[in-house]
């Protein structure tokens, strides 16, 4: 069997008529016509009044910080339990992060502990300037506890949907709730523009500076003039015809992610000492980017989510550890962390699986039947 990776590339097959355009019109730059339709189709799918596309996700958590006026000196509270791209441009501004561990339900940023740290930064003489929630894994966070209380702080929030394209809270589209929202189209999402990224906000201020900024700062004068430091976040117009491409079938692709999750779900449920990261009630609607189960050794008779890892490997079996918590890692060990050990265990026990949309039902299946032999064929009992 060929390689089965964790979350490849899909193409629709639509991409290209959008790239021979640009290079019909020769129109093989940043910005131009696919950037401005790749901006209209996320306005219609997201519901946000504005959108502007920008080289990555990390720039656009970048360009919303500067937005919202985050400077050298300022603390901004963010998801521990994230991948680093949500922290790294807090401290591109040379402000501090201030990390938040995670719930036990949705893996996402803990209510009660937020608003705790809240107001322990306060009395400490610094009060935080913006919050960025994630969406981890495609599940939404508990967005109406969250703006209840940044709401009552008068603090601004990015909600970092980079994994969470189509995941929806109480109806609504992740990333459109808060102040700003961030999205990804690496090559790992649901769909991508081989890299690229949007900020998207119901207020059309945040999008305009996100695009001045990201285009150098250039003043729209004749000549170039520069009244600010900006950057080179433009996104090629090649990258959007890829991005309009994979617009045509994003609502197929969330629909296959969703489906690999509850493949998995059913067909695993009699395994021991394997749950899921699952959607916690009906408000929640999850596009299941990737499908991460925990693994419980005193469950399995001692197999471990890294046992697993290592097996899948010598079977050509892409699975990956989740996401090691921000307060663990070496580069932010001086940062404040208002953690109880949640995101550790989750770390500790969590195991991503394979959830392309292009993985086959034979595929699947021999996942599936992979891990239940690396189980049941540990067990003491067995």
């Amino acid at each position: 069997m060929k390689y089965i990776w964790l979350s490849t590339p899909h193409m629709s097959g639509q991409e290209m008529k959008y790239i021979e355009e640009a290079f019909r019109k020769n129109h093989v730059f940043p910005n131009g016509t696919n950037v401005d339709g790749f901006e209209g189709d996320l306005k219609k799918f997201t519901g946000a009044g504005y959108v502007s596309c920008v080289s990555s996700g990390t720039a656009a958590i970048h360009l919303a910080l500067i937005a919202l006026g985050v400077e050298q000196g300022d603390e901004v509270i963010c998801s521990s339990f994230t991948f680093s791209a949500s922290a790294n441009p807090i401290v591109y501004q040379k402000a501090l992060p201030v990390f938040i561990d995670s719930e036990r339900d949705t893996w996402n940023l803990q209510p009660a502990t937020l608003e705790f740290a809240i107001k322990d930064r306060i009395k400490k003489g610094k009060k935080p300037k913006a919050i960025i929630a994630v969406h981890l894994y495609g599940m939404p966070a508990r967005m109406d506890e969250l703006m209840d209380i940044a709401n009552q702080f008068e603090i601004p929030v990015i909600e970092d949907a980079a994994e969470a394209i189509g995941s929806r809270f109480n109806g609504k589209v992740c990333g459109t709730i808060g102040e700003i929202g961030i999205l990804s189209f690496n090559g790992n999402k649901i769909i991508t523009t081989s890299g690229g990224g949007a900020l998207i906000s119901n207020k059309q201020k945040y999008c305009q500076k996100a695009k001045y900024l990201g285009t150098q700062a250039r003043e729209d004068l004749p000549h170039y003039e520069h009244s600010e430091i900006g950057y080179n976040y433009r996104m090629s117009n090649i990258c959007a015809g890829i991005g309009r491409g994979q617009m045509e079938v994003l609502n197929e692709r969330i629909q296959k992610r969703r489906e690999n999750f509850f493949f998995y779900k059913e067909a695993l449920k009699d395994l021991p000492g394997i749950t899921f990261l699952e959607e916690p009630d009906e408000r929640f609607f999850s596009n299941h980017w990737l499908t991460a189960i925990l693994v419980d050794p005193g469950k399995t008779g001692g197999v471990t989510r890294e046992h697993i890892r290592l097996e899948f490997e010598k079977l050509k079996i892409e699975s990956r550890p989740v996401w090691k918590p921000m307060h663990l890692q070496p580069v932010f060990k001086e940062c404040p962390a208002y953690v109880d050990g949640t995101s550790e265990r989750l770390f500790n026990l969590g195991l991503c699986l394979p959830s392309s949309t292009c993985i086959t039902d034979e595929e699947r299946s021999f996942v599936e039947e992979s891990l239940r032999k690396i189980i049941t064929g540990q067990r003491r009992d067995a």
